[in-house]
């Protein structure tokens, strides 16, 4: 077993928790759920309504894979909350699918949550496995 790495992507956006943006082990990479915060302002509001922070989110986590030399090419399984799920769970497909291939589209669980960081919309993690 190789030992385990610490990701933290200098241009990735802030953390809202103390976490590393991603963690790493025997290839297989672990990625922090990311808010729909903007990397160059973080204080910003966050884009209104599901479609908007979908491609925020998914642009954030691009970012991290980025900086660690992946990309979304390398996701095994998503982890995906809405904190209004049977409002914006249509259009969250809609959104999400858009960023992968239809025959190569990642593992995927979506949960229903009351709350997330920042009144937040969406919260998206990864797991992913770097190429042998």
């Amino acid at each position: 077993m190789t030992d385990p790495l610490f990701h933290m992507i200098s241009d990735g956006p802030r953390p809202v928790a103390p976490f590393s943006h991603a963690t790493e082990a025997n290839g297989w990479v672990f990625v922090t759920g990311q808010m729909p915060t903007f990397p160059d302002a973080p204080d910003a509001p966050l884009p209104e309504g599901i479609e908007a922070q979908t491609v925020r989110v998914m642009e954030n986590l691009k970012i991290v894979l980025g900086g660690i030399d992946m990309g979304l090419e390398h996701v095994m399984m998503a982890r995906c909350y809405l904190t209004d799920f049977y409002r914006d769970y249509a259009q969250f497909n809609e959104t999400y699918q858009s960023f992968f291939p239809k025959d190569r589209r990642p593992a995927r669980t979506t949960i229903g949550v009351t709350g997330l960081a920042l009144h937040a919309l969406v919260e998206i993690d990864f797991i992913c496995k770097r190429p042998d």
